[in-house]
């Protein structure tokens, strides 16, 4: 069912599972539309017509492993988002931004007097197991009917609910002060933004995200992905009606 190599057309229209490596400053739908416009045009059938859909959204500025599913594949979405998700990236210690990240500029700045590795690894460690999570407001969330992200770049007001999340495992190396690398594994519905912005708080300082790369959904794995160009030039190599 996985979309590989050795995979004929059929497979798209039927049924597949396309595990794609998302560039930086594309969204989840900007992939699943670019993969929905070659597919049915490859096929001979109406794009509105061609069933696809991501099994978990990634943020733009983030890259790393976005799961497509087509036809009767799409039916497995909702498994494949309850699956546990693996991440690594980077987090800038001594200073916040309202997105929690890059989308936003920085608005507060600290001093990382005092701060240490020990200090650091400690707070990772106070993370694991259930934790309450609060989303950032720079998220797609609903708000009275409206995402949350829309309102946010309004400056209006965004009250959010906290939720429980699952933290299974949080690395940091902070060998490298004010830049901490990490690697996490963490229940679906984890705002990996969110935990920097705690990460910071917890040790009375400010810390934002500055890269984040999905490496694993479940058993999936970023190494078994498809770069989109790749994908898309290899979709095209098969003839209209090859297996169809």
């Amino acid at each position: 069912m996985i979309f590989t190599r050795e995979s004929q057309l059929l497979q798209l229209k039927e049924a597949s599972i396309i595990l794609l490596d998302k560039p930086i400053n594309w969204t989840s739908f900007d992939a699943v539309k670019k993969l929905k416009y070659v597919i049915s045009k490859q096929i001979g059938v109406k794009a509105r017509k061609f069933k696809i859909g991501h099994a978990g959204t990634l943020d733009p500025l983030a890259s790393g492993l976005l799961i497509l599913c087509t036809g009767k594949a799409t039916k497995s979405i909702q498994g494949i988002q309850d699956a546990p998700k693996s991440y690594e990236g980077t987090l800038e210690l001594g200073a916040t931004t309202p997105s929690y990240d890059l989308e936003t500029e920085v608005d507060q700045k600290f001093s990382l007097e005092g701060l240490s590795e020990m200090a650091c690894h400690a707070a990772a460690k106070s993370f694991l197991g259930e934790i309450d999570q609060t989303p950032p407001i720079f998220s797609a969330i609903w708000v009275d009917g409206v995402r949350a992200y829309k309102l946010a770049r309004k400056g209006e007001d965004v009250k959010l609910k906290s939720r429980k999340v699952s933290l299974h495992a949080f690395d940091v190396d902070a060998q490298q002060l004010p830049t901490i690398k990490f690697k996490v594994k963490c229940s679906k519905g984890t705002y990996i933004r969110s935990l920097a912005n705690d990460f910071g708080a917890h040790l009375n300082n400010g810390a934002y995200l500055s890269s984040l790369r999905r490496t694993a959904i479940g058993d999936y794995k970023i190494s078994e992905s498809w770069n989109i160009e790749d994908l898309i030039e290899f979709i095209n190599t098969f003839e209209r009606n090859e297996s169809l």
